[in-house]
């Protein structure tokens, strides 16, 4: 056991007898926190009897991580600043640019830039800022966007499937260059995951031909048809499956056939029927075996199932035919930009039912009518100002408005 008389933090007294092995005593340059003994906290402020140059720890604000949304914080002595990845403003980089959604009628909204953002519009709806109600009888699919989402409708879960079930669709080909590489058609799963033994069912077009594939738990069934005749307009397709056999025919080719492995014969499916694409950026969750990569490209129409031999065939949905949710689907043959004119030579693209102008460099804005100011982050080249400074335009260039601690043209300076 040892007895203190006191216990000195940081540096002795110095008028205190100290015993010197080698050397001066430099006093301790730091915060010192959670001070105990044995099995006893003390407090370090509170408990102490006497003290001298002790201020207050400040810790530099980026130990705190105040950057929202993945930016950087630097910091010296003085001052600090959030570097902000693009699309986000602000101090605390809390600012982007769909935090105000422009978009109506539940659009998805993406941020252009940071200043213009495109809305993604839901079934129904079209025009810039998905204003505009549209009438759709024939679905157009325009597969996956620039931004990375796919076009799609989801359908409740067709109920009754489990043992037999048979599927007759057409569709249209929007482009023969990209829509025959690797493309959804529909798609239904156990959890719409498509996780290893999961059950699930789905079409799809993969290097010019279709490709229908099912699992009902002890493994993959696939079958693939001829290539398609690119000389014909509309293609017919109609499948089937009686318990573990399937079957497919297209256009005029033979009728095909497979026999799923393992003895299970059930299929059980539990998501919503999904049409030309899915509802995540990507068909991750799609099954790894067969995932086509891409929503459709093109016009599907005439979808009719049904799930006994003694019933009619009627559309998907509930109501009959009508859909859950939608995006980016259009009428087929319709063409959202007829009714836009982009200016000052901006593009008008259109992805179903989304519809946005294309700027050339120098215009911003929803139809490309402003300026883009030298000091705004789409500028091309951008400015210089350091980050922690401000821009501000001039009739002729711009200046930077320093914060406190910096100089010189940019505020480079310390």
């Amino acid at each position: 056991q040892i007895n203190f008389g006191s216990i000195f933090l940081g540096k002795v007294p110095v008028h205190e007898e100290v015993h010197r092995c080698a050397g001066q005593i430099y006093g301790f340059k730091g915060c010192i926190r959670d001070f105990q003994v044995n099995h006893k906290e003390l407090f370090i402020i509170d408990e102490a009897l006497e003290g001298r140059n002790v201020e207050n720890c400040n810790v530099p604000i980026c130990d705190y991580h105040p950057c929202h949304n993945g930016g950087t914080c630097t910091s010296d002595e003085e001052n600090w600043y959030c570097e902000c990845p693009k699309l986000y403003t602000g101090k605390l980089c809390q600012f982007a640019t769909c935090d105000e959604n422009p978009c109506g009628n539940g659009a998805t909204c993406f941020p252009k830039s940071r200043r213009d953002a495109v809305c993604l519009c839901p079934y129904g709806r079209s025009g810039i800022l998905c204003s505009d109600a549209i009438n759709i009888t024939q679905p157009s699919f325009s597969g996956t966007d620039i931004f990375g989402y796919t076009s799609f409708l989801a359908y409740s879960t067709i109920p009754n499937i489990t043992f037999y079930y048979e599927f007759r669709l057409k569709f249209q080909l929007a482009n023969h260059h990209s829509a025959l590489r690797d493309n959804l058609i529909f798609f239904t799963g156990q959890k719409g995951q498509g996780l290893n033994g999961d059950d699930f069912l789905e079409l799809g077009i993969r290097n010019g031909r279709v490709v229908y594939s099912y699992n009902l738990g002890s493994g993959t069934a696939t079958i693939i048809s001829k290539p398609l005749d690119l000389t014909l307009n509309i293609h017919v397709i109609h499948l089937g499956r009686n318990l573990q056999k399937g079957w497919l025919k297209v256009d005029d080719q033979k009728n095909k056939t497979v026999t799923s492995p393992g003895r299970l014969v059930g299929l059980n499916v539990f998501s919503q029927f999904y049409l030309g694409g899915y509802r995540e950026y990507t068909p991750e969750l799609l099954p790894k075996g067969p995932r086509f990569k891409n929503g459709f490209q093109g016009c599907i129409f005439d979808v009719q199932v049904r799930t006994s031999l003694n019933e009619g065939f009627k559309s998907p949905g509930t109501p009959e035919g009508h859909p859950n949710s939608g995006r980016s689907v259009g009428q087929c043959k319709d063409s959202p930009c007829s009714l836009i004119k982009c200016r000052n030579g901006g593009k008008c693209i259109e992805s179903g039912s989304t519809v946005y102008c294309d700027c050339l460099t120098g215009w911003k804005g929803a139809f490309c009518t402003e300026t883009v100011s030298v000091c705004d982050p789409e500028h091309d080249p951008p400015h210089l100002c350091q980050q922690g400074s401000t821009c501000v335009p001039l009739p002729r260039g711009y200046t930077c408005h320093c914060p406190l601690g910096t100089t010189g043209t940019y505020c480079e300076q310390g």
